[in-house]
């Protein structure tokens, strides 16, 4: 499983052969200007909530590439109405796709999409594969419910929001990556704006402190998973 990071809260994932693009902001994030959303390839486009910094560049996607939106009744709804193709999921369901089974869980957050429309309860996503399994949180609170995802699902990696402000920051995260009982963690959501920029190597420390890994990865930049541990 190979992970790119496009600034943000926007993510490829490239696993069994499919690719998916996770909550696409990327023109309109001065960071990612390197990023040219006309060359990704994506079969599913996953979103966690509706909020325009996570939304941006779906549709400009989804024509170029005829990807599947994957997210709850509300936002698929929306893209369904634009002629789009989707697949609705909500809290606590999960599906079996052609990359992996995919369950659909809670976040605490809000979700609106820029011209008013409600965008139903945000979520995240935890991914199971046969090359590793991740949890990507969305915009999150830190939040209890955390704890319930490794009686599930044993992690490889997790994906957390870190920026504060707007989601939980880095000491939450610390204490997340403890419900979770994983201790490889990648930040996003951090440093797009003012409000949620971050110290790295203090934000670093505090996770190795707590015998864990924090990864912090430039716009463009890329891990793989090689496999369950």
């Amino acid at each position: 499983m190979k992970i790119t990071f496009y600034g943000h809260a926007s993510l490829g994932i490239e696993v069994g052969g499919k690719h998916i693009i996770v909550d696409p902001f990327i023109t309109g994030n001065p960071l990612a200007s390197k990023i040219d959303i006309t060359k990704l390839k994506a079969d599913y486009i996953l979103l966690t909530h509706a909020h325009f910094d996570h939304v941006l560049d779906v549709e400009a996607i989804a024509k170029n590439t005829d990807a599947v939106i994957v997210s709850n009744p509300e936002i698929t709804t929306y893209y369904e109405k634009r002629g789009f193709r989707y697949h609705f999921m909500n809290h606590g369901g999960s599906w079996n796709f052609d990359f992996g089974k995919v369950r659909y869980v809670n976040s605490i957050h809000s979700s609106s999409f820029a011209d008013g429309t409600h965008g139903g309860n945000p979520g995240g996503f935890v991914i199971d594969t046969e090359d590793g399994n991740i949890y990507i949180a969305g915009d999150t609170a830190l939040t209890y419910d955390m704890k319930l995802i490794p009686l599930r699902t044993k992690l490889d990696l997790a994906i957390l929001p870190i920026g504060s402000n707007f989601t939980m920051d880095v000491e939450d995260a610390v204490i997340a990556s403890d419900f979770l009982d994983c201790d490889r963690i990648l930040g996003y959501h951090f440093d797009t704006n003012p409000f949620i920029e971050i110290n790295h190597e203090e934000s670093k420390r505090l996770f190795s402190e707590k015998g864990k890994e924090l990864l912090l990865l430039d716009i463009g930049e890329s891990i793989e998973l090689s496999g369950k541990n």
